[in-house]
């Protein structure tokens, strides 16, 4: 997963571009979210077209939109995405506290709109298995959900038995729906990130702190939770984090480890 930021400025941009074509062709689909935390979105198809070209296939591209738009916005972006090439969208609510508000009020509604829209694109939606593992999966069980794939909130190797129970759960429910369950790659267990970063997602630092300070290397604490994950029956998964200039030899050396 990378991050559009347009305030880092052309050098960001051009270096995902790099890392997005990069990637892409090593056969890797890459997710863009665009640091949507309350702030106005970025227009990333914009950039994506532009920058892209014509020699990246874009169906390998997903790029995330959330409902902190009008919804003639949502509607329009959905349209323009399927006719520039891009097969999937990752639609999400957006957080409530801040920014724009939704323009309704759950992210399935705005699937469930852009289906009736653009029927032909691949939609996926959003699963935290840090919450409640039994309304997870009666949400993604609902025929409402209005999504061919989800992705989850990052998890960890500390967070396993939130996991299993997440999974156990999906599993009662019928849940057959792919599952792209998250993966961040910690670069250090420096206290006053892993606190920054409690903001916005679960962090293991109890865990992370003994890990690295045994002396584990980024790539081998990533490398570890994907094997918890392969080993909990997890198919799919995402990294987020990685460095953008070093995204490509970042990730396989996390896979090699795998």
């Amino acid at each position: 997963m990378a991050e559009l930021n347009a305030a880092a400025g052309m050098d960001a941009w051009i270096d995902t571009y790099h890392s997005v074509t990069g990637l892409v062709r090593d056969g890797m689909p890459v997710f863009l979210t665009d640091s949507a935390v309350g702030a106005r979105e970025e227009n990333n198809l914009r950039h994506l077209v532009i920058n892209l070209g014509t020699d990246v296939p874009r169906d390998r591209v997903v790029p995330f939109l959330t409902s902190k738009h009008s919804l003639d916005f949502c509607l329009n972006y959905a349209e323009r995405a399927w006719h520039e090439g891009f097969s999937s969208l990752v639609v999400l609510g957006g957080d409530k506290s801040l920014g724009a508000p939704r323009c309704v009020e759950h992210a399935w509604q705005l699937r469930e709109a852009i289906h009736a829209h653009v029927p032909q694109l691949t939609l996926g939606g959003w699963a935290n298995p840090h919450t409640d593992a039994e309304a997870q999966a009666r949400f993604l069980a609902d025929a409402r959900f209005s999504a061919e794939f989800f992705l989850t909130q990052v998890v960890s190797h500390h967070h396993r038995a939130n996991v299993d129970a997440f999974l156990d759960a999906a599993a009662k429910r019928g849940v057959t729906m792919p599952g792209v369950f998250g993966v961040f790659y910690y670069r250090s267990a420096n206290a006053k990130t892993l606190e920054i970063l409690r903001q916005f997602l679960p962090v293991p630092a109890e865990g992370l702190t003994k890990e690295f300070a045994a002396g584990a290397t980024p790539e081998e604490v990533c490398a570890a939770t994907i094997r918890s994950l392969r080993a909990a029956g997890v198919k799919h998964v995402y990294v987020s984090n990685l460095p953008v200039r070093k995204a490509r030899q970042t990730l396989a050396a996390v896979l090699a480890r795998v």
